[in-house]
């Protein structure tokens, strides 16, 4: 198959961003949302896990007495608790490794090979590109793959290739999706960081940008080696230190400004976090805007699909500016959002911008537009110099396909947190059915129930059998005890394990 042939019909388009959960059965199940799992595939998955460098609460192996009811039940719980501590961990839940264990009828293929298969093509009728070497995990995303590049008669220069499948956003029609890939190499902002070369079929983008030594703003942040794997570099720190108060005004200052222009071109982007910013000399440059075109879904989406009001794509912008600005004062993510209290930071004006974007009430009423943010503060005396003209022309046909698109994305969004929203209300009304307190008022209630239900019926035998007495008539209807209302059954659903 040529790299510009359609791709096989009937694919199905996941978004890998969902959060899985496990639990663990008691009893092997051969229903189809259950699969069995031995320790040693714990062991294995374990052992694939510390590249992130976490200690992970795996229980120790037991060769004696592994039978032994106890053991098992002290066994479940120790990989319950396993399990869990890997599926809270924002990125560990987002690897291949997890996806795979947990889901592993989705997440059977293998992509790195499809990768290699659809790159190959590429060169047959682009020859001037060589493979250097395969960036093996680079990024996070279980369907985006890179490669070291370099160009034959330049042997010295170094070029990323990045090469990513559709996802579960992609609502361009196929014309108009490769033209919008074809037009991003035209794009020019001192704020977005170049693209060589870009080529797209029904299936699958292909992009070219040169390779930059320093790596992302991210890796600044962390001090990592923009090769090596996502999970070595960003799982575990090992020194967690913030950026200077002046390199968080001006790169949140340039990073805004970007945006701002996307927003105003009408071009949806939704992608930002730290390691869609690339860092060059003291110049942040955005990564990445073909991720919209491809339909994938943000790296932040499990944090903003919980909040109804984050509902259009410029609104996810800013909640991930909050993210991004938070990373980059305290050299870390939030533990988890909304965020109640801030820890000291350098200045109060980086709190006031991180309460419009991650606090409680921001996430509940909404978020501040970007040109509301670059009039607070901490940005607006940031002066910017830059000699570079901001030049990026998609024609009217085609801002109106970005525009249908945009709404909708922002539509599978909405329809997400409502799902959500209905689970949490089914959740806690069944939680508080299932209380103590609920359970000890239902008990009363039904004594009282059957206490008065019993007076009623002897009142009603009394007055029947006063009756009969006085009609001189004979047989009076026997007594019977009220029964005692059944409490209704909660109904357990295992998530895939």
């Amino acid at each position: 198959m040529a790299f510009m042939e359609k791709p096989p019909a009937g694919k199905v388009l996941l978004d890998d961003t969902v959060p899985l959960t496990a639990a663990i059965e008691a009893s092997q199940s051969l229903q189809s949302h259950t699969i069995v799992r031995r320790y040693s595939d714990f062991d294995l998955l374990n052992n694939s896990l510390q590249i992130a460098g976490l200690s992970l609460p795996l229980p120790p192996k037991k060769l004696i007495g592994n039978m032994d009811r106890e053991f098992i039940a002290e066994r479940q719980k120790g990989l319950q608790n396993y399990l869990n501590v890997i599926t809270t961990n924002h990125i560990l839940s987002n690897c291949e490794l997890v996806k795979k264990f947990l889901d592993p009828n989705n997440y059977s293929a293998n992509y790195t090979e499809i990768a290699l298969q659809q790159v190959s093509m590429f060169f047959r009728s682009e020859p001037k590109w060589e493979v250097v070497e395969p960036l093996k995990d680079i990024g996070w995303r279980i369907r985006k793959k890179y490669f070291l590049m370099k160009i034959k008669n330049q042997p010295k220069e170094r070029l990323v290739l990045s090469w990513a499948d559709l996802g579960p956003d992609k609502f361009l029609s196929d014309k108009d999706f490769q033209c919008l890939i074809k037009l991003l190499p035209s794009c020019s902002h001192p704020y977005i960081y170049r693209v060589t070369f870009a080529t797209a079929n029904e299936s699958s983008a292909l992009l070219i940008r040169m390779f930059n030594e320093k790596g992302t703003l991210k890796d600044l942040i962390y001090k990592a080696k923009p090769k090596d794997p996502f999970l070595k570099k960003y799982c575990n720190p090992k020194k967690i230190q913030g950026l200077e108060l002046q390199q968080i005004k001006t790169y949140g200052r340039q990073i805004l400004e970007v945006l701002k222009f996307l927003h105003d071109k009408g071009f949806p982007y939704g992608h930002l976090h730290a390691s869609n910013v690339m860092l060059d000399g003291d110049t942040c440059r955005l990564l990445d805007l073909e991720n919209s075109l491809l339909g994938l879904p943000s790296f932040y989406r499990s944090y903003f699909s919980q909040f109804r009001k984050i509902n259009t794509l410029e609104s996810m912008d800013v909640h991930c500016f909050g993210h991004l600005l938070y990373e980059m004062t305290y050299g870390r993510p939030p533990d988890s959002v909304p965020v109640d209290s801030f820890p000291p930071a350098p200045s109060m004006a980086v709190v006031a911008v991180l309460e419009s974007t991650l606090s409680c009430e921001a996430c509940k009423n909404g978020m501040p537009a970007v040109s509301r943010l670059l009039q607070m503060p901490l940005f607006s005396d940031v002066l910017l110099t830059t000699s570079e003209k901001p030049q990026f022309k998609i024609p009217t046909k085609l801002k109106e396909a970005l525009r249908i698109a945009k709404e909708c994305i922002e539509k599978r969004l909405i329809e997400e947190q409502k799902q959500i929203h209905q689970h949490r209300r089914l959740t806690r009304a069944q939680s508080h059915h299932g209380s103590e307190e609920e359970r000890k008022k239902r008990k009363i209630l039904a004594r009282k129930k059957s206490k008065r239900s019993a007076i009623e019926n002897s009142e009603e035998h009394s007055a029947k059998y006063s009756n009969s007495n006085n009609s001189g008539s004979g047989a009076s209807s026997p007594l019977t005890s009220p029964s005692s209302p059944t409490p209704p059954s909660t109904a357990v659903e295992h998530a895939p394990f």
